[in-house]
C-alpha cells in the first residue's frame, strides 16, 4: 500500500478513485466521521425525506471535464435552484435582479433603474455588491446602498461575524447583482443533482477492490508525523501521503490556529406538506439564522410531512463544531503560508482541498482541483 488518503470528502475521494483505478495502487483512505462525503454527506431521514446533513449542496458547474467525470457514478436529475429573501415583510428573489427590483420600488422608479444598469452593465451579466457601490451614477448608487443594507450587509455581518469590508473580494464576489431577469440562483450551464443522492454517487466512486476504507478513525490514531517523517501504524512510511484536512492540525498549529466559521444546523419535521415557496429563504435582517432550506423542494417525494433546516452561523471551536469556510484575511493567509512552507519541506506529501489549501471550493472546484491534482502529480 503506496498512497495515504486522510479525509474522505470530495478532495480524497477523487483522489483514492483515480489512484485505484488508473495506477491500480492500493489506498488506505481515511476518515474520523463515520460516513463518506465530507460536508456533502446525504441521507434519508425518519420521514424518507432525502436531506443534507451539512446544509444544502447544490451541483452546478460550466466544466463539462467534471461533469463527464461523474457521470461515470452516477445518473443525474436537472435542478434549477431558487432563493428567496425575506426583506421588509415580503419574499423577494436572489441574486436581486430586475424581478426583484419590480417587487421591492414603484413601476417608474423600478424601470428607471433597471435601464441605468443596463446602460452601464451587459445584460445577464453579474455585479458583484461592492463594485455597484462604487458607481458614479447617484441612481445607481441608491441601488447598491439599498442592496448593500436590505440584504447584503447583515448577511455578511451573521455569517462571517465581521463587516463586509474586512473580507477578502473573493468572497464578496459571491453576492452579486444580477442584470438580468433570471431567477435561478445559479446562472451554470450544468444544474443538476445526482439521481440517488450525493452518497449514492460517492459509494460508487470508492467501489474498487484496491481502496481500503477507514471511517470514525481520526488520522492521529495510525499516523505520526515526526521530524518532517511520516509513520503509519508504528513504522516509517514512505508512500504518498495526501491530506486533506486542517494543515494547522497537522502541525500541531505549531503557528496558531487557522480561523473558521462553522454553522449550527436545526432540523426540524413539521407535520405539513410545504413550509415555504422556495428551496431556501434567506432572512438578512432578522432572527439568529441566515437560512431555511426545505429539502422537499430539492428532492421531491409525496409526503404530508416536510422537513427544514434552519443554519446559524457560529465561530469554529476545536472538538466542538464543524470547520466550514476559511476566514479570508490578509493575516490568516500570511499564517497558511507559514504552514504551507512547512509542508513544502516533505517530499511525500500533498495537500489538497479546502482545508489544507485554506481556500474555498464550490463541489465543481474541489473536484476539479483533484483532478488536476492527480494528473499533475500522479497519473504517469
Amino acid at each position: 500500500m503506496n498512497y495515504l488518503i486522510i479525509g474522505a470528502g470530495l478532495s480524497g475521494m477523487v483522489l483514492a478513485e483515480r489512484i485505484a483505478s488508473q495506477r491500480n495502487e492500493k489506498v488506505l483512505l481515511v476518515d474520523r466521521r463515520d460516513h463518506i462525503g465530507g460536508n456533502c454527506y446525504d441521507e434519508k431521514n425518519e420521514a424518507n425525506i432525502l436531506i443534507h446533513k451539512y446544509g444544502p449542496h447544490l451541483f452546478h458547474t460550466d466544466n463539462k471535464a467534471v461533469v463527464d467525470y461523474l457521470s461515470a457514478f452516477t445518473e443525474w436529475e436537472v435542478y434549477n435552484h431558487k432563493v428567496l429573501a425575506y426583506i421588509d415583510g415580503r419574499e423577494v428573489p436572489i441574486p436581486f435582479n430586475f424581478n426583484t427590483l419590480y417587487k421591492v420600488f414603484p413601476p417608474e422608479l423600478a424601470q428607471k433603474l433597471e435601464q441605468k444598469l443596463l446602460a452601464a452593465y451587459p445584460y445577464n451579466s453579474k455585479v458583484p455588491i461592492l463594485e455597484l457601490k462604487q458607481s458614479a451614477d447617484e441612481d445607481l448608487q441608491f441601488l447598491a446602498d439599498y442592496i448593500y443594507e436590505k440584504i447584503f450587509v447583515n448577511y455578511t455581518a451573521k455569517q462571517w461575524g465581521m463587516k463586509p469590508e474586512e473580507i477578502d473580494g473573493a468572497v464578496t464576489a459571491r453576492v452579486p447583482v444580477f442584470v438580468g431577469r433570471d431567477d435561478r440562483y445559479f446562472n451554470d450551464t450544468y444544474q443538476m443533482l445526482p439521481k440517488q443522492g450525493y452518497t449514492a454517487m460517492f459509494r460508487n466512486m470508492l467501489d474498487h477492490p484496491n481502496i481500503k476504507l477507514m471511517l470514525n478513525t481520526d488520522f492521529k490514531e495510525i499516523c505520526e508525523l515526526k521530524d518532517g517523517k511520516f509513520y503509519l501504524f508504528g513504522q516509517p512510511f514512505d508512500g504518498q501521503v495526501i491530506y486533506t484536512g486542517q494543515i494547522d492540525e497537522l502541525f500541531a498549529y505549531q503557528f496558531g490556529e487557522l480561523p473558521y466559521r462553522s454553522v449550527r444546523m436545526e432540523f426540524e419535521t413539521l407535520s405539513r406538506r410545504w413550509y415555504q415557496d422556495a428551496a431556501t429563504v434567506n432572512y438578512p435582517n432578522q432572527y439568529a439564522f441566515t437560512r431555511i432550506t426545505e429539502f422537499k423542494h430539492i428532492h421531491p417525494i409525496d409526503r404530508d410531512r416536510t422537513t427544514i433546516l434552519k443554519e446559524y452561523p457560529e465561530p469554529y471551536v476545536i472538538g466542538k463544531n464543524t470547520p466550514y469556510y476559511p476566514v479570508f484575511t490578509d493575516e490568516n493567509q500570511r499564517k497558511y503560508a507559514q504552514y504551507k512552507d512547512l509542508a513544502a519541506q516533505i517530499p511525500n506529501l500533498t495537500l489538497v482541498g479546502r482545508l489544507a489549501e485554506y481556500r474555498y471550493f464550490d463541489m465543481d472546484d474541489a473536484i476539479e482541483n483533484a483532478l488536476h491534482v492527480y494528473q499533475n502529480k500522479f497519473e504517469g
